[in-house]
């Protein structure tokens, strides 16, 4: 029987950042806060049949790759913030992890072996973090007012005087947002602050439970003039979200290669790195290459994102996105950069995509999809169930820009073995540095399989079928 101090050799890292290693008798133990190549000890918290899960107790043998992390709240001690997983990996280290964390889901999962390895994505490590949602919590035992993430597995919010992962002024301004609730009235009934930040504009948002006093107006005011801050409010529901005071600049991203500027909502979704979401937008019109000619499909086009700068090289770019409210506020951007004349948009339910559908909207010379984290499986689905339907053309490439390597590999597993593409390229995107979320990009190009009816039993069962986005984790 293995003692629970035996030395132990990690071998790698899971999805969630933790030390995998084995014991004598083959059992498996995930070890947080442990580095592959290390010889550490473990203090078990979860005991199973087939696996055991612990905390780092004791480290004999250290890795080349391990730093010490940037913030001081990150780490395995009482009260730690959970909002990072990776500060006491190297950087260039991380990026590693993530591209074997993709390649493995991809065969695992997809049975999938790109042909190339794109070079990763990766820029700043430190104040990337341009989107947040921080927890509010006043603790009248100790007159105190938290503000930041939650604690490492826990509900409660770490006591967090600086953030090095959200942008400098934001992080400098911690301490002031604290003393800012703790003077209001209604300190005990503003459970959090979303922040948004475009190129000229910090907005934050206050998620209030009771109508805001005047006097509470004006505290929120006197903050945003001293600190050059944008406050918006929400009452109720996302769709409540409005500014305190109109006025001032607007909330916006550019993306100054291709000329285009995105005003933006709070709430509405943006990439939270933009120095990264620059390199990834070029990088996925590279490699869509789209021709002046060309009709193009961005699937999932949120804001337009993809859409515009897609839209500046080919003859027609349709955009498709679930939700009317984002359709409408792309047609808006697309019209506001002078695009209006060759993008088009539709509000359409992408998880619920037939082959039908896909026949009277997807058809196009390539496709740009980039789904959210439940992947596009209905949309992979009815490509492959359209292969050799009478009428239909398939588009000669795909460019699928993921956040989730489960369902990417899950839905390439379709594009290829039923849809008869190849998978001609992926690679990995450190949006997230520090934390273990896998971004990543993946091309497909049709082959003559694509073209024609797929043989039976070409495939295994098992890839027709859907399985929980959540498989690799």
């Amino acid at each position: 029987m293995s003692s629970g101090m035996d030395w132990l050799q990690v071998e790698s890292l899971d999805l969630e950042a933790q030390g995998v290693a084995h014991r004598a008798d083959g059992k498996v133990v995930f070890i947080e806060g442990a580095l592959p190549g290390e010889t550490v000890q473990v203090q078990v918290s979860r005991r199973k049949n087939q696996w055991e899960q612990g905390v780092l107790s004791a480290l004999a043998r250290e890795s080349s790759q391990r730093v010490r992390p940037g913030c001081p709240h990150f780490g395995l001690h009482a009260g730690a913030c959970g909002g990072c997983k990776m500060q006491h990996l190297h950087p260039a280290a991380q990026v590693a992890v993530k591209q074997r964390v993709l390649e493995d889901n991809l065969w695992h999962l997809g049975k999938v072996k790109p042909e190339r390895l794109l070079r990763p994505i990766h820029g700043p490590a430190w104040g990337y973090r341009w989107r947040a949602r921080l927890s509010v919590r006043y603790v009248p035992k100790k007159g105190v007012v938290l503000v930041g993430f939650h604690e490492r597995k826990s509900r409660y919010v770490a006591d967090m005087l600086e953030c090095p992962v959200l942008p400098a002024k934001v992080s400098a301004m911690l301490p002031a947002l604290r003393e800012l609730i703790g003077a209001m009235e209604q300190r005990d009934r503003l459970p959090q602050i979303e922040l948004a930040a475009g190129d000229e504009v910090i907005a934050l948002v206050l998620r209030h439970l009771e109508p805001l006093s005047a006097g509470d107006a004006a505290r929120l005011r006197a903050f945003g003039a001293e600190n050059g801050v944008q406050w918006w409010l929400q009452p109720k529901g996302p769709e409540t979200v409005h500014r305190l005071d109109e006025g001032g600049p607007q909330l916006a991203y550019s993306l100054p290669e291709y000329g285009v500027t995105m005003p933006f909502k709070p709430t509405d979704f943006t990439q939270v790195n933009p120095q990264i979401n620059r390199v990834l937008v070029d990088r996925a019109v590279r490699l869509l290459a789209p021709q002046p000619h060309e009709r193009i499909v961005d699937w999932f086009c949120g804001l337009g994102n993809f859409t515009l700068p897609l839209a500046r090289r080919a003859a027609a770019v349709h955009g498709i996105e679930g939700s009317e409210t984002l359709v409408q506020r792309a047609r808006e951007n697309a019209a506001a950069n002078g695009l209006a004349a060759n993008t088009s948009f539709a509000a359409r339910n992408l998880f619920e995509m037939s082959a039908d559908e896909l026949m009277t909207s997807g058809a196009a010379d390539a496709w740009l999809v980039d789904p959210p984290r439940e992947g596009a499986f209905a949309l992979a689905k009815s490509l492959a169930e359209l292969r050799g339907r009478e009428g239909w053309t398939p588009p000669r490439r795909i460019v699928y820009v993921s956040c989730n390597p489960a369902t990417l590999a899950r839905d390439a597993g379709l594009i290829v073995h039923l849809a008869g593409f190849r998978c001609v390229a992926a690679g990995v995107v450190n949006m997230f540095p520090h934390t273990a979320h896998v971004e990543s990009i993946a091309v497909f190009e049709r082959s003559e399989a694509a073209l024609s009816p797929r043989p039976e039993g070409e495939v295994a069962p098992e890839l027709a079928a859907e399985p929980a986005p959540d498989a690799a984790a």
